[in-house]
Protein backbone atom coordinates (compact mmCIF):
# COMPACT_ATOMS: atom_id res chain seq x y z
CA UNK A 1 0.00 0.00 0.00
CA UNK A 2 1.78 3.04 -0.93
CA UNK A 3 1.01 6.51 0.63
CA UNK A 4 1.69 9.03 -1.71
CA UNK A 5 1.17 12.74 -1.59
CA UNK A 6 1.81 14.65 -4.37
CA UNK A 7 1.85 17.88 -2.57
CA UNK A 8 5.55 19.38 -1.45
CA UNK A 9 5.96 21.48 1.78
CA UNK A 10 3.64 20.56 4.88
CA UNK A 11 2.70 17.40 3.19
CA UNK A 12 6.48 16.29 2.62
CA UNK A 13 8.36 17.80 5.70
CA UNK A 14 10.08 15.34 7.93
CA UNK A 15 9.30 17.67 11.21
CA UNK A 16 5.91 18.14 10.52
CA UNK A 17 5.03 15.06 9.33
CA UNK A 18 7.29 12.71 11.48
CA UNK A 19 8.52 14.23 14.55
CA UNK A 20 5.66 17.00 15.66
CA UNK A 21 3.06 14.40 15.38
CA UNK A 22 5.37 11.72 17.41
CA UNK A 23 6.16 13.75 20.12
CA UNK A 24 2.33 15.06 20.50
CA UNK A 25 0.81 11.29 20.36
CA UNK A 26 4.19 10.10 23.43
CA UNK A 27 4.15 13.36 25.02
CA UNK A 28 0.03 12.47 25.68
CA UNK A 29 0.21 8.45 26.31
CA UNK A 30 3.64 8.96 28.46
CA UNK A 31 1.79 10.46 31.03
CA UNK A 32 0.85 6.88 31.95
CA UNK A 33 4.19 7.30 34.79
CA UNK A 34 2.53 9.80 36.44
CA UNK A 35 0.28 6.89 38.51
CA UNK A 36 1.97 7.45 41.47
CA UNK A 37 1.37 11.02 41.44
CA UNK A 38 -2.45 10.25 41.67
CA UNK A 39 -2.65 6.36 43.10
CA UNK A 40 -3.33 7.55 46.43
CA UNK A 41 -5.70 9.55 45.51
CA UNK A 42 -8.20 7.12 43.83
CA UNK A 43 -7.28 4.95 46.90
CA UNK A 44 -8.11 7.30 49.50
CA UNK A 45 -11.39 8.32 47.27
CA UNK A 46 -12.47 4.74 46.60
CA UNK A 47 -11.77 3.20 49.73
CA UNK A 48 -9.43 0.81 48.37
CA UNK A 49 -5.64 -0.57 49.12
CA UNK A 50 -2.90 0.78 47.31
CA UNK A 51 -1.60 -2.75 46.34
CA UNK A 52 -5.08 -3.41 45.08
CA UNK A 53 -5.62 -0.10 42.98
CA UNK A 54 -1.70 -0.86 42.16
CA UNK A 55 -2.86 -3.63 39.39
CA UNK A 56 -4.53 -1.10 37.43
CA UNK A 57 -1.15 0.52 36.21
CA UNK A 58 0.27 -2.98 35.86
CA UNK A 59 -2.90 -4.16 34.00
CA UNK A 60 -2.07 -0.62 31.62
CA UNK A 61 1.56 -1.35 30.70
CA UNK A 62 0.39 -5.73 30.56
CA UNK A 63 -1.82 -4.08 27.82
CA UNK A 64 0.40 -1.66 26.29
CA UNK A 65 2.67 -4.15 25.28
CA UNK A 66 0.26 -6.92 24.14
CA UNK A 67 -1.58 -4.39 22.34
CA UNK A 68 1.72 -3.69 20.40
CA UNK A 69 2.42 -7.31 19.76
CA UNK A 70 -1.58 -7.54 18.77
CA UNK A 71 -1.73 -4.86 16.49
CA UNK A 72 1.40 -4.38 15.47
CA UNK A 73 0.41 -5.65 11.88
CA UNK A 74 -2.49 -2.85 12.30
CA UNK A 75 -0.26 -0.33 12.50
CA UNK A 76 2.45 -1.60 9.67
CA UNK A 77 -0.68 -1.50 6.93
CA UNK A 78 -2.04 1.77 7.93
CA UNK A 79 -0.95 4.06 10.45
CA UNK A 80 -3.59 6.51 10.60
CA UNK A 81 -5.71 3.36 11.28
CA UNK A 82 -3.73 2.88 14.16
CA UNK A 83 -3.29 6.28 15.31
CA UNK A 84 -7.38 6.87 15.71
CA UNK A 85 -7.38 3.74 17.22
CA UNK A 86 -4.89 5.01 19.82
CA UNK A 87 -6.62 8.70 20.19
CA UNK A 88 -9.62 7.05 20.87
CA UNK A 89 -8.69 4.00 23.42
CA UNK A 90 -6.60 6.53 24.84
CA UNK A 91 -9.12 9.06 26.02
CA UNK A 92 -12.27 6.49 26.36
CA UNK A 93 -10.00 5.56 29.25
CA UNK A 94 -8.78 8.60 30.65
CA UNK A 95 -12.38 9.90 30.96
CA UNK A 96 -13.85 6.43 32.01
CA UNK A 97 -11.48 6.19 34.73
CA UNK A 98 -12.64 10.01 36.02
CA UNK A 99 -16.33 8.24 35.74
CA UNK A 100 -15.12 4.98 37.74
CA UNK A 101 -13.62 6.95 40.35
CA UNK A 102 -16.95 9.34 41.15
CA UNK A 103 -18.72 5.72 40.88
CA UNK A 104 -15.99 4.02 43.59
CA UNK A 105 -15.76 1.09 41.33
CA UNK A 106 -12.38 -0.62 41.36
CA UNK A 107 -13.37 -3.02 38.89
CA UNK A 108 -14.45 -0.08 36.22
CA UNK A 109 -10.97 1.39 36.80
CA UNK A 110 -9.39 -1.72 35.90
CA UNK A 111 -11.36 -1.62 32.56
CA UNK A 112 -10.66 1.70 31.49
CA UNK A 113 -7.60 2.92 33.00
CA UNK A 114 -5.84 -0.71 32.40
CA UNK A 115 -7.43 -2.37 29.22
CA UNK A 116 -9.22 0.36 27.30
CA UNK A 117 -6.29 2.83 28.29
CA UNK A 118 -3.71 0.04 27.86
CA UNK A 119 -4.73 -0.58 24.17
CA UNK A 120 -4.53 3.24 23.38
CA UNK A 121 -0.31 3.70 25.15
CA UNK A 122 0.61 0.35 22.69
CA UNK A 123 -0.90 1.35 19.78
CA UNK A 124 0.15 5.21 19.82
CA UNK A 125 3.55 4.16 20.75
CA UNK A 126 4.44 2.75 18.20
CA UNK A 127 2.25 4.00 15.90
CA UNK A 128 4.98 6.93 15.04
CA UNK A 129 8.19 4.60 15.27
CA UNK A 130 8.45 3.33 11.59
CA UNK A 131 7.51 6.68 10.34
CA UNK A 132 9.99 8.79 12.45
CA UNK A 133 12.90 5.79 11.01
CA UNK A 134 11.62 6.34 7.49
CA UNK A 135 11.48 10.13 7.63
CA UNK A 136 15.12 10.30 9.40
CA UNK A 137 16.92 7.34 7.39
CA UNK A 138 20.52 8.43 8.25
CA UNK A 139 19.70 8.98 11.60
CA UNK A 140 16.76 6.05 12.97
CA UNK A 141 18.38 6.35 16.43
CA UNK A 142 18.04 10.05 16.98
CA UNK A 143 14.91 10.08 15.91
CA UNK A 144 13.28 7.39 17.70
CA UNK A 145 15.02 8.92 20.85
CA UNK A 146 13.35 12.22 19.99
CA UNK A 147 9.70 10.61 20.30
CA UNK A 148 10.72 8.00 22.73
CA UNK A 149 11.91 11.04 24.68
CA UNK A 150 8.70 12.61 24.68
CA UNK A 151 7.53 9.60 26.58
CA UNK A 152 9.38 10.04 28.89
CA UNK A 153 9.11 13.79 29.68
CA UNK A 154 5.84 13.40 29.94
CA UNK A 155 6.03 12.38 33.45
CA UNK A 156 8.08 16.09 34.14
CA UNK A 157 5.99 18.06 32.18
CA UNK A 158 2.17 16.40 33.38
CA UNK A 159 3.03 16.21 36.99
CA UNK A 160 2.81 19.30 38.21
CA UNK A 161 -0.48 20.05 36.16
CA UNK A 162 -1.72 16.92 37.48
CA UNK A 163 -0.76 17.85 41.02
CA UNK A 164 -2.43 21.59 40.52
CA UNK A 165 -5.55 19.78 39.36
CA UNK A 166 -5.88 17.58 42.25
CA UNK A 167 -4.98 20.55 44.66
CA UNK A 168 -7.65 22.85 42.99
CA UNK A 169 -10.24 19.52 43.38
CA UNK A 170 -9.80 18.66 47.04
CA UNK A 171 -7.30 15.82 45.91
CA UNK A 172 -10.64 14.27 44.03
CA UNK A 173 -8.77 12.57 41.06
CA UNK A 174 -11.97 11.98 38.78
CA UNK A 175 -11.90 16.28 37.55
CA UNK A 176 -7.94 15.68 36.61
CA UNK A 177 -9.11 12.77 34.50
CA UNK A 178 -11.81 14.55 32.62
CA UNK A 179 -9.33 17.55 31.93
CA UNK A 180 -6.36 15.92 30.85
CA UNK A 181 -8.46 13.54 28.95
CA UNK A 182 -9.85 16.53 26.96
CA UNK A 183 -6.50 18.09 26.60
CA UNK A 184 -4.81 14.79 25.22
CA UNK A 185 -7.48 13.97 22.93
CA UNK A 186 -6.57 17.25 20.77
CA UNK A 187 -2.79 16.56 21.35
CA UNK A 188 -3.30 13.24 19.93
CA UNK A 189 -5.97 14.02 17.46
CA UNK A 190 -3.64 16.71 15.92
CA UNK A 191 -0.59 14.06 15.71
CA UNK A 192 -3.44 11.62 13.85
CA UNK A 193 -3.81 14.30 11.55
CA UNK A 194 -0.45 15.20 10.69
CA UNK A 195 1.14 11.93 10.72
CA UNK A 196 2.21 10.51 7.35
CA UNK A 197 4.98 8.41 5.42
CA UNK A 198 7.25 10.02 3.18
CA UNK A 199 5.53 9.81 -0.45
CA UNK A 200 8.77 7.97 -1.93
CA UNK A 201 8.01 4.88 0.52
CA UNK A 202 5.97 2.43 -1.75
CA UNK A 203 5.29 -1.22 0.47
CA UNK A 204 2.92 -4.03 -0.09
CA UNK A 205 0.18 -5.27 2.34
CA UNK A 206 -1.70 -8.10 1.89
CA UNK A 207 -5.68 -7.28 2.36
CA UNK A 208 -8.52 -9.48 4.55
CA UNK A 209 -10.51 -9.73 6.92
CA UNK A 210 -9.93 -11.56 10.63
CA UNK A 211 -8.91 -14.46 9.36
CA UNK A 212 -6.20 -13.15 7.54
CA UNK A 213 -5.39 -10.88 10.80
CA UNK A 214 -4.99 -13.81 12.43
CA UNK A 215 -2.83 -15.90 10.23
CA UNK A 216 -0.66 -12.60 9.88
CA UNK A 217 -0.27 -12.61 13.57
CA UNK A 218 0.43 -16.77 13.94
CA UNK A 219 3.11 -16.13 11.19
CA UNK A 220 4.90 -12.91 12.84
CA UNK A 221 4.88 -14.82 16.28
CA UNK A 222 6.50 -17.87 14.95
CA UNK A 223 9.01 -15.87 12.53
CA UNK A 224 9.89 -13.73 15.91
CA UNK A 225 10.45 -16.20 18.18
CA UNK A 226 11.80 -19.00 16.37
CA UNK A 227 14.85 -16.41 15.62
CA UNK A 228 17.87 -16.51 18.20
CA UNK A 229 18.77 -12.66 17.63
CA UNK A 230 15.28 -11.82 18.18
CA UNK A 231 14.79 -13.68 21.29
CA UNK A 232 18.03 -12.40 22.59
CA UNK A 233 17.08 -8.45 21.94
CA UNK A 234 13.52 -10.04 23.72
CA UNK A 235 15.54 -11.09 26.48
CA UNK A 236 17.58 -8.33 27.30
CA UNK A 237 14.88 -5.64 26.50
CA UNK A 238 12.44 -7.51 29.24
CA UNK A 239 15.76 -7.31 31.71
CA UNK A 240 16.24 -4.06 31.25
CA UNK A 241 12.30 -3.17 31.91
CA UNK A 242 11.92 -5.86 34.80
CA UNK A 243 15.42 -4.05 36.47
CA UNK A 244 14.19 -0.32 35.97
CA UNK A 245 10.62 -0.97 36.94
CA UNK A 246 11.79 -2.49 40.15
CA UNK A 247 14.67 0.25 41.35
CA UNK A 248 11.70 3.00 40.07
CA UNK A 249 8.87 2.26 41.95
CA UNK A 250 10.99 2.08 45.26
CA UNK A 251 12.43 5.39 44.21
CA UNK A 252 10.94 7.35 46.61
CA UNK A 253 11.24 5.24 49.70
CA UNK A 254 15.17 5.12 49.06
CA UNK A 255 14.80 8.96 49.26
CA UNK A 256 13.39 9.08 51.99
CA UNK A 257 15.71 6.08 53.75
CA UNK A 258 19.17 7.74 53.52
CA UNK A 259 17.69 10.74 54.96
CA UNK A 260 15.98 13.33 52.37
CA UNK A 261 13.32 15.60 52.93
CA UNK A 262 9.95 15.03 51.28
CA UNK A 263 10.58 18.16 49.42
CA UNK A 264 14.48 17.14 48.18
CA UNK A 265 13.00 14.07 46.89
CA UNK A 266 10.19 15.31 44.96
CA UNK A 267 12.96 17.78 43.42
CA UNK A 268 15.30 14.07 42.66
CA UNK A 269 11.84 12.81 41.38
CA UNK A 270 11.93 15.35 38.55
CA UNK A 271 15.32 14.96 38.45
CA UNK A 272 15.42 11.14 37.39
CA UNK A 273 12.14 11.51 34.77
CA UNK A 274 14.49 13.99 32.94
CA UNK A 275 17.16 11.30 33.20
CA UNK A 276 14.41 8.86 32.01
CA UNK A 277 13.69 10.79 28.81
CA UNK A 278 17.82 12.32 28.41
CA UNK A 279 18.99 8.59 28.09
CA UNK A 280 16.13 8.00 25.55
CA UNK A 281 17.46 10.78 23.82
CA UNK A 282 21.62 10.43 24.12
CA UNK A 283 21.87 6.44 24.52
CA UNK A 284 20.03 6.81 21.12
CA UNK A 285 21.65 9.53 19.10
CA UNK A 286 25.08 7.73 20.81
CA UNK A 287 24.28 4.61 19.38
CA UNK A 288 24.04 6.01 15.54
CA UNK A 289 27.88 6.68 16.03
CA UNK A 290 28.25 3.09 16.63
CA UNK A 291 29.46 0.44 14.38
CA UNK A 292 27.34 -2.07 16.32
CA UNK A 293 24.06 -0.69 17.99
CA UNK A 294 24.07 -3.09 20.09
CA UNK A 295 27.34 -1.89 22.14
CA UNK A 296 25.29 0.55 23.08
CA UNK A 297 23.21 -1.87 25.77
CA UNK A 298 26.58 -3.66 26.65
CA UNK A 299 27.38 -0.08 28.12
CA UNK A 300 23.81 0.54 29.89
CA UNK A 301 24.29 -3.04 31.46
CA UNK A 302 28.15 -2.19 32.97
CA UNK A 303 26.72 1.22 33.59
CA UNK A 304 24.33 -0.22 35.36
CA UNK A 305 26.58 -3.26 37.03
CA UNK A 306 28.85 -0.44 37.87
CA UNK A 307 26.85 1.77 40.09
CA UNK A 308 24.95 -1.44 41.63
CA UNK A 309 28.25 -2.94 42.48
CA UNK A 310 29.11 0.39 44.53
CA UNK A 311 25.70 0.72 46.12
CA UNK A 312 25.96 -2.99 47.16
CA UNK A 313 29.52 -3.03 48.67
CA UNK A 314 29.54 0.03 50.37
CA UNK A 315 25.47 -0.90 51.56
CA UNK A 316 24.73 2.40 50.54
CA UNK A 317 20.79 2.38 50.85
CA UNK A 318 21.26 0.85 54.65
CA UNK A 319 24.04 4.03 55.69
CA UNK A 320 22.93 6.57 53.21
CA UNK A 321 20.99 8.67 55.94
CA UNK A 322 24.92 8.46 58.36
CA UNK A 323 27.34 8.89 54.97
CA UNK A 324 26.03 11.94 52.71
CA UNK A 325 28.64 10.34 50.26
CA UNK A 326 26.85 6.96 50.04
CA UNK A 327 23.73 9.01 49.80
CA UNK A 328 24.81 10.57 46.66
CA UNK A 329 26.02 7.20 45.33
CA UNK A 330 22.46 6.23 45.88
CA UNK A 331 21.35 9.50 43.98
CA UNK A 332 23.61 8.57 40.96
CA UNK A 333 22.49 4.79 41.00
CA UNK A 334 18.97 6.03 40.48
CA UNK A 335 19.80 8.39 37.97
CA UNK A 336 21.83 5.53 36.04
CA UNK A 337 18.91 3.08 36.29
CA UNK A 338 15.73 5.50 35.00
CA UNK A 339 18.70 6.71 31.98
CA UNK A 340 19.71 2.90 31.03
CA UNK A 341 15.73 2.27 31.39
CA UNK A 342 14.78 5.26 28.80
CA UNK A 343 17.50 4.43 26.75
CA UNK A 344 16.47 0.88 26.54
CA UNK A 345 13.31 1.67 24.86
CA UNK A 346 14.35 4.03 22.20
CA UNK A 347 17.19 1.36 21.07
CA UNK A 348 14.85 -1.10 20.39
CA UNK A 349 13.04 -0.33 17.43
CA UNK A 350 16.54 0.77 15.63
CA UNK A 351 18.09 -2.53 16.98
CA UNK A 352 14.90 -4.44 15.24
CA UNK A 353 15.60 -2.60 12.13
CA UNK A 354 19.40 -3.58 11.75
CA UNK A 355 18.73 -7.00 11.95
CA UNK A 356 15.37 -7.55 10.16
CA UNK A 357 14.95 -4.72 8.12
CA UNK A 358 12.22 -1.84 7.68
CA UNK A 359 9.47 -3.77 5.51
CA UNK A 360 7.62 -5.09 8.81
CA UNK A 361 9.80 -3.50 11.22
CA UNK A 362 6.30 -2.38 12.65
CA UNK A 363 5.39 -5.85 13.40
CA UNK A 364 8.63 -7.09 14.79
CA UNK A 365 8.83 -3.90 17.26
CA UNK A 366 5.28 -4.98 18.30
CA UNK A 367 6.10 -8.64 19.36
CA UNK A 368 9.62 -6.81 21.22
CA UNK A 369 6.96 -4.88 22.98
CA UNK A 370 5.15 -8.08 24.60
CA UNK A 371 8.62 -8.41 26.95
CA UNK A 372 6.93 -4.54 28.46
CA UNK A 373 4.08 -6.00 29.22
CA UNK A 374 5.32 -9.29 30.95
CA UNK A 375 7.60 -6.91 32.48
CA UNK A 376 5.13 -4.63 33.64
CA UNK A 377 3.45 -7.19 36.07
CA UNK A 378 6.68 -8.84 37.26
CA UNK A 379 9.53 -5.59 37.96
CA UNK A 380 7.19 -3.87 40.69
CA UNK A 381 5.45 -6.47 41.81
CA UNK A 382 8.83 -8.64 42.62
CA UNK A 383 10.08 -5.58 43.82
CA UNK A 384 6.98 -5.12 46.30
CA UNK A 385 7.52 -9.11 47.47
CA UNK A 386 11.39 -8.85 48.02
CA UNK A 387 10.53 -5.39 50.27
CA UNK A 388 7.91 -7.26 52.10
CA UNK A 389 10.02 -10.33 52.85
CA UNK A 390 13.12 -9.19 53.54
CA UNK A 391 14.23 -6.56 56.20
CA UNK A 392 11.63 -5.01 58.34
CA UNK A 393 8.44 -5.38 56.05
CA UNK A 394 6.18 -3.46 59.02
CA UNK A 395 8.25 -0.37 59.37
CA UNK A 396 7.29 2.94 57.13
CA UNK A 397 10.68 2.58 55.43
CA UNK A 398 12.53 -0.89 54.88
CA UNK A 399 16.51 -0.15 54.03
CA UNK A 400 17.80 -3.62 54.16
CA UNK A 401 14.49 -4.87 51.82
CA UNK A 402 15.55 -2.20 49.52
CA UNK A 403 19.37 -2.97 49.27
CA UNK A 404 17.72 -6.75 48.95
CA UNK A 405 16.09 -5.39 45.62
CA UNK A 406 19.03 -4.19 44.81
CA UNK A 407 21.34 -7.36 44.57
CA UNK A 408 18.30 -9.75 42.58
CA UNK A 409 18.81 -6.89 39.76
CA UNK A 410 22.54 -6.32 39.77
CA UNK A 411 22.34 -10.26 39.08
CA UNK A 412 19.87 -9.55 36.10
CA UNK A 413 21.68 -7.05 34.59
CA UNK A 414 24.88 -9.56 34.29
CA UNK A 415 22.15 -11.92 32.33
CA UNK A 416 21.29 -9.44 30.37
CA UNK A 417 24.74 -8.44 29.70
CA UNK A 418 25.64 -12.13 28.92
CA UNK A 419 22.66 -12.60 26.41
CA UNK A 420 23.68 -9.04 24.69
CA UNK A 421 26.99 -10.40 24.25
CA UNK A 422 26.59 -14.24 22.93
CA UNK A 423 23.21 -13.83 21.61
CA UNK A 424 23.15 -10.77 19.32
CA UNK A 425 25.63 -11.01 17.08
CA UNK A 426 27.65 -8.02 15.60
CA UNK A 427 26.24 -5.75 12.79
CA UNK A 428 27.37 -2.55 11.67
CA UNK A 429 24.18 -0.48 10.97
CA UNK A 430 26.39 1.96 8.72
CA UNK A 431 25.59 -0.58 6.14
CA UNK A 432 21.89 -0.91 6.96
Amino acid sequence: MSENVKSKGLGENKWIRGAIPALLLHMSIGTVYCWSTFSGEISNYIGASKSAVGWAFSLAIFFLGMSAAFLGDVVEKNIHKSSLIATICFTIGMIGTGAAILLKSLPLIFLFYGCIMGIGLGTGYLSPVKTLMLWFKDKKGLATGLAVAGFGAAKALATPIMQFILNKFDNNPAPMFFIMGAVYFVMMFVGHLLLKKPSDWVEQHSEGGLKEFFRTLGSNFKTSFSNKTFIGIWLMFYINITCGLALISQEKQIFTTIGLTAGVAAALGTVTAIANAAGRLGFSAWADKLKDRNTIYKLIFILSIGFSACVIFTNGIVKGAAVPALGIICIALLIMVNAGYGGGFSNVPTLLSDHFGMKKISSVHGMCLSAWAIAGLTGNQMATYIVNHFGTPSEAVNPVGYQTVLYVTCALYVVALIISCVMVPKLNNHEK
